[in-house]
């Protein structure tokens, strides 16, 4: 291993980076924290890091081309959409991220967005705070027993909101290309193709990661599918959704409302954000949370200690727990 080997932070939201100096600096490295909000703030560091981490900032091929010695790119949470896997792979770069470290919160969150837009919570506490002490400020409001919750990908936490849903007595639909035959049977649920759990889901679930085929999953098309009165409740990635064609949908009352634990713009990683650009923001019928589904204080550091940890593994002559190429790698010559 070198000596005092560079480890970036290319951006966090912590508070401080004691976590991961403990476990860094135990095997010997360097950490340099930054609050990069563009690939241009990373320029510099980049050159001559041994390794680098990133909550919200893009490490792109921009980035990564002018990495000399990197050996590991370690994304705090599990989507690594914000990393050129591919630039990385052809670099000869490991990347990795961290999983299973939030998944009930991820559903208990989308859970309580499902029950606060079903129950209409924020409509009527918004009334009763305005003095207006009447039932009929949340109607209609229907029984949540032997109505249909359409869950859109069936991973873990996908099946944590399922097995959370089965309590109320919903019927649950499943959309998910990719999972093995029988498992979504298995959790009490139906596997459908899209259109059938657009058109028969009450309750609309949307646990999706972001890629190319997913991004605007729901657009305008999908939205004229969609059941008349459905909730949408959204604790996947927000350019999995439409937000325009969210925001027709609500307007015009084909939808009852929705729960987005991120909108599409997705603010934390933008250098300024306000919440006048998005329309969606305006409406009563829709909750909207700061990216926060996988918060917990232990969820947290777990996120922290694992990233660090599979930096060090690298560091130190290891394999990571958590590959994402590690597979690509031994396929593709390194280019340096």
């Amino acid at each position: 291993m070198a000596e005092h080997p560079k480890v970036v932070i290319t951006d966090y939201d912590y508070g401080n980076l004691d976590i991961e100096r403990a476990v860094l600096e135990a095997v010997g490295a360097r950490v340099v924290g930054l609050q990069a909000k563009s690939e241009e703030e990373l320029a510099a560091e980049a050159i001559d890091c041994d390794a680098m981490m990133n909550q919200y900032a893009r490490i792109g091929a921009k980035t990564i081309e002018r990495m000399q010695r990197c050996r590991v790119i370690a994304r705090y949470g599990i989507g690594v959409d914000i990393v050129d896997v591919d630039a990385a792979t052809a670099k000869g770069i490991l990347v990795t991220n961290v999983r299973d470290y939030c998944t009930d919160e991820v559903a208990d969150h989308a859970i309580g967005l499902w029950l606060a837009l079903a129950r209409k919570l924020f409509q009527y506490n918004a009334a009763t705070h305005e003095g207006i002490w009447r039932w009929q400020t949340g109607q209609p409001i229907h029984r949540l027993k032997g109505r249909t919750m359409g869950i859109v990908s069936f991973g873990k936490i996908g099946q944590a909101i399922a097995e959370r849903a089965k309590g109320f007595g919903v019927d649950i639909l499943v959309y998910d290309p990719y999972i093995e035959k029988g498992v979504a049977e298995a959790k009490g649920a139906r596997r459908v193709g899209k259109a059938e759990i657009l058109q028969n889901s009450d309750y609309l679930m949307m646990q999706v990661p972001i890629t190319p085929e997913t991004r605007h999953f729901l657009g305008a098309a999908e939205f004229r599918q969609v059941k008349k009165g459905a909730i949408i409740v959204n604790t996947g990635r927000g350019p999995t959704i439409d937000n325009r064609a969210l925001y027709r949908a609500l307007t015009e009352g084909r939808i009852a409302g929705a729960g987005l634990d991120d909108p599409e713009e997705e603010p934390a990683k933008l250098a300024k954000w306000n919440p006048s650009g998005n329309p969606l923001f305006s409406l009563a019928n829709v909750i909207v949370t700061p990216h926060t589904a996988y918060y917990s204080e232990e969820s947290i550091r777990v996120a922290r200690e694992t990233a660090a940890s599979e930096v060090a593994r690298v560091l130190t002559g290891g394999m990571p727990l958590n590959p994402v190429n590690a597979v690509e790698l031994t396929r593709t010559p390194a280019r340096r």
